[in-house]
């Protein structure tokens, strides 16, 4: 059946290899989740129908078994009542009956067959699909540790930027101060104005005035 080879195809997959070879792998192992999920819903709608097929023919086997042992009963009755024309007419039917029946069990075993392959596979395709998702949260995990790993990247250099912008400033300051000092040297010297030394004269000549006077009266 094309269902049983298809799920021995996912089955048999080698997801590593194929997650290797991908570009994306993330969006590889999405498509590869929804391939399994659909086929297990097909896989269920198979051995739903398949079931339902095995419990029609279990009534019908039960219908033909039941002729069988209706013809059966007659070619006795036949035989009891001298009539073996009659019995073996019957024992015809009951034959007919008897291939159906065999008919029947064989689609009966065929069906048995199929849908223990169904399970089986069913369990091995659930059994690949959580190997599937789990591969699928490794990888979610490792692009979120990455994308961590890049932001605390990112604030590293931010920071190294910072830094090196408040070193320039700071070479900038010193620049500055450096260049203070050099204009402080090109300064002309402060120029004594006419007033300011007359005051200073007014102000030696009261001093030794008053210096005089002192003189003065320590004689006396």
């Amino acid at each position: 059946m094309g269902m049983f080879s298809r799920i021995n195809d996912i089955v048999q997959a080698n997801l590593n290899a194929m997650l290797d070879k991908a570009e994306d792998p993330e969006k590889i192992i999405r498509m590869i989740i929804q391939e399994m999920e659909e086929t297990l819903v097909e896989v269920r709608s198979d051995a739903a129908r398949f079931i339902a097929e095995q419990k029609t023919l279990n009534r019908q086997l039960l219908a033909v078994n039941k002729e069988v042992n209706n013809w059966q009963r007659k070619a006795q009755l036949a035989m009891d009542n001298d009539k073996e024309s009659l019995a073996k007419a019957a024992l015809v039917e009951k034959h007919k009956y008897v291939d159906k029946a065999a008919a029947i069990n064989e689609q009966l075993t065929q069906l048995s067959e199929s849908i223990e392959k169904l399970q089986i596979d069913t369990a091995r395709l659930n059994e690949k699909m959580r190997e599937a998702k789990q591969k699928q949260k490794a990888l979610i995990t490792r692009k979120q540790t990455v994308s961590a790993r890049l932001k605390v990247k990112t604030s590293q250099n931010s920071t190294k930027i910072d830094d090196a912008m408040m070193r320039f400033e700071h070479y900038e300051q010193r620049i500055d101060h450096l260049e203070a000092q050099v204009e402080a040297y090109d300064l002309p010297e402060k120029t004594v104005s006419l007033n300011e030394e007359f005051a200073d004269l007014e102000r030696d000549e009261t001093i030794e005035n008053e210096l005089a006077e002192l003189k003065k009266s320590k004689v006396a």
